[in-house]
Order: structure tokens, then sequence, then C-alpha cells
């Protein structure tokens, strides 16, 4: 089922997305939302590949094309190269959502080089090189999306993650200048700032740690992933005249 605009039609009808990390969490959410409102999905993963094929078989359930793609985003090549199937199997790109990310987590003290070059690797230069892959195509069809996954901890810092939080907050730089420069494409960038968001990752802390995490929301509870696929549903459908924004979806954490 497709969900409907103003004239009765699915609001992304004909459009192509590429979500990177869309075996799990927040990248699942975000790939099945934008099929739902009618977009044909690439999904990318690194390593979760019958996570995927799941994914992939609830797109076509929907009547949509989907493509599944696995790609290291932190590899210049394979993340390019990707870019160029989603272009060469699907004939354009619309959007493109950088969501693949890693944490390494330690204290500043204890982090070492390789730990903060892992993360930035994947998380930023991923997003530097799928963004410089896709940007040609989305000038030529005068068209595009680009909504980057950053997060809360870009804006707030969070204890252990310098190298998560750089990365982050790289990326919501690097937005505001790809806005900038493609607004006369009629070409968008964005970014989604979650805040702490009920995934995998969260269920694995300890319960009381999570308590804790929970009182500083004033909203009483965790985002879910549907939550921030909403969110960059409304980037891709409706936000013609939002660009190099950063969308806080956090319960009030915090307010940029």
């Amino acid at each position: 089922m497709s969900a409907p605009n103003g004239n009765g039609t699915a609001a992304l009808s004909g459009k192509v997305a590429l979500v990177t990390g869309a075996s799990r969490g927040i990248g699942r959410a975000i790939a099945l939302e934008l099929a739902h409102r009618g977009a044909d999905v690439a999904i990318n993963y690194r390593s979760n590949q019958s996570e995927a094929e799941i994914v992939a078989r609830e797109i076509c359930e929907m009547g949509r094309r989907v493509s599944i793609l696995r790609a290291h985003v932190g590899d210049a090549t394979e993340a390019r190269e990707m870019v160029k199937h989603v272009l060469e199997e699907f004939g354009r790109l619309d959007i493109l959502v950088n969501n693949a990310g890693i944490t390494r987590d330690k204290s500043v003290r204890k982090l070492t080089d390789a730990e903060w070059d892992e993360v930035i690797q994947t998380n930023l230069n991923g997003t530097w090189y799928l963004s410089s892959a896709a940007v040609p195509a989305m000038i030529e069809q005068k068209f595009g999306r680009i909504i980057n996954i950053s997060s809360y901890g870009a804006q707030g810092g969070m204890f252990g993650q310098a190298n998560y939080c750089a990365s982050k907050g790289g990326m919501i730089a690097f937005t505001r200048v790809l806005a900038l420069e493609l607004a006369r494409f009629n070409i968008t960038a964005n970014c989604i700032a979650p805040g702490y968001t009920w995934t995998d990752m969260m269920q694995t802390i300890p319960p009381n740690l999570q308590e804790q995490f929970k009182a500083k929301i004033p909203l009483g509870r965790f985002g879910t992933p549907e939550d921030m696929a909403k969110a960059a549903a409304f980037l891709a459908c409706d936000g013609d005249y939002i660009t190099g924004h950063t969308l806080n979806v956090n319960g009030g954490m915090y307010f940029g």
C-alpha cells in the first residue's frame, strides 16, 4: 500500500532511493517507509545478507522494484561502484540516504589512531564517496534529495565517542556545503540527528544505563527507527523548501 499525496498518487512514485546500512535498524525503517510511499529502493548492507533479503522481500510485496547491494561505504571504489550500479539498473537516483555508520567507543585517553580512522572512514568519508558519486546524476536530472543521518552526539557530545561525534559533526558541516552548492540544481541536502533510539545497539546496554538515558528525554521514551523513517520521508516527499537543515528527532533532548 502506498501513502497518497494530495493528488491521490504515491508521493514518491517513479523515484529511486539508495539507503545505506538498510538491513536493520534506522536504515531498514527508512527503506521500508520510502517504498511505502512509492519509491523503488536499492538497499545496501555490508554483512547482514539474510536481514537485507528480508527487507527486500517486504519491499517487493509492496509492488516496488528493489535491489540488494553489498558494499563497504568506507571503501571509495565499492561505494562509487554501488551508485553506478543503481544508475545502470534503475536509470536514475533521486534520493540518497547516508545512514550506514559504526562506533568504536573509548575515552580519548584510550582511543587509538586506528579506531579513530575506522569510524571517520566509514561515517564521514563514506558520506563523501556516495554523495560525490550521486551528485552528477542528480544535477543532470535537475532533482535530488540527499539525507544524511547524523546524531545528537554531533551537537551535544557523548562521553567515549570522540571519533563518532566528530564524524557526525563533520557530516552536518558537509551537508550545509552541499545545500549551498546544489540548490540551483533543485537538489536539497539535509541531516537527521537522532537521539537515543531503540535499536539493536541500545538493547545491548544494561537496563540501569537505559533508564539513565531515558531520564534525559523530556518525552519520556526512546525514539524508534520508525520515528527517524518518518522524518526522512518528510524530507524526501515534502521538504522542497528545506535545505542545509539538521532535523533533531530526539524527544526534546536538544534544541539547536
